[in-house]
């Protein structure tokens, strides 16, 4: 099997299962993966994550050259954004996912720290998250918003549309991706409680210990 018969498979398998478990909903999300030859897979614009075809993935050339499957989403440019500016990007998620929306669109959120440090995993998988500003979907801006963050972070919350996540490749990206969900639906179950947060002296143990992006 090719790498990209092989990385579509995979796709369309890891999108099920976001997808099943109400990560996502309706026609909502996308995802991207870098092939080993430098072209790009993307999943298909109006396409429910849970009933994608591998045949319908569209396939870019290294060139951007559309070779096969449907047309990609409308947020190529944020997924392109993060290609460009993190070295070693191998797949990015993009989800509304329930919980991550709801901390986008808090008054109190912090746009340059998102989510509390509230878990070691939390701190370790994402690192600080950053918040965006509000952009209509597809817009280009998301994508200069990206790249302005200069490599800086895996992770953002768009306000009032949802988390994206860049991973060395598309496990790792889930994973963090599903780690960032989890994460906002703690700091809104705590919320009111006042929960301890990891110390600067702890996070700084983490971030040495697993080079994590500050």
């Amino acid at each position: 099997m090719s790498d990209a018969s092989h990385k579509k498979e995979q796709l369309c398998l890891w999108a099920k299962s976001m997808f099943d478990r109400g990560l996502t909903c309706g026609s909502s999300g996308n995802i991207s993966v870098r092939l080993d030859d430098g072209g790009l897979l993307v999943t298909p614009t109006g396409k429910s994550m849970g009933f994608l075809d591998p045949a319908e993935i569209s396939h870019f050339s290294e060139a951007g050259t559309l070779l096969s499957g449907l047309a990609p989403t409308k947020e190529m440019p944020l997924h392109s954004a993060f290609y460009e500016t993190r070295t070693g990007t191998g797949a990015v998620v993009h989800l509304h996912s329930t919980h991550s929306v709801a901390m986008s669109i808090l008054p109190d959120t912090d746009p340059n720290d998102a989510l509390p440090p509230l878990t070691a995993y939390g701190v370790m998988k994402l690192g600080r998250v950053k918040l965006l500003p509000f952009f209509m979907p597809g817009d280009p801006e998301m994508g200069a918003a990206i790249r302005g963050l200069a490599g800086k972070r895996n992770a953002v919350l768009l306000a009032h549309h949802g988390p994206v996540v860049a991973g060395k490749d598309l496990e790792a990206a889930v994973f963090a991706m599903e780690e960032l969900e989890e994460s906002a639906k703690l700091a809104l179950l705590t919320r009111s409680l006042c929960p301890t947060s990891l110390s600067m002296l702890q996070i700084e143990a983490l971030v040495k210990r697993f080079n994590i992006d500050k």
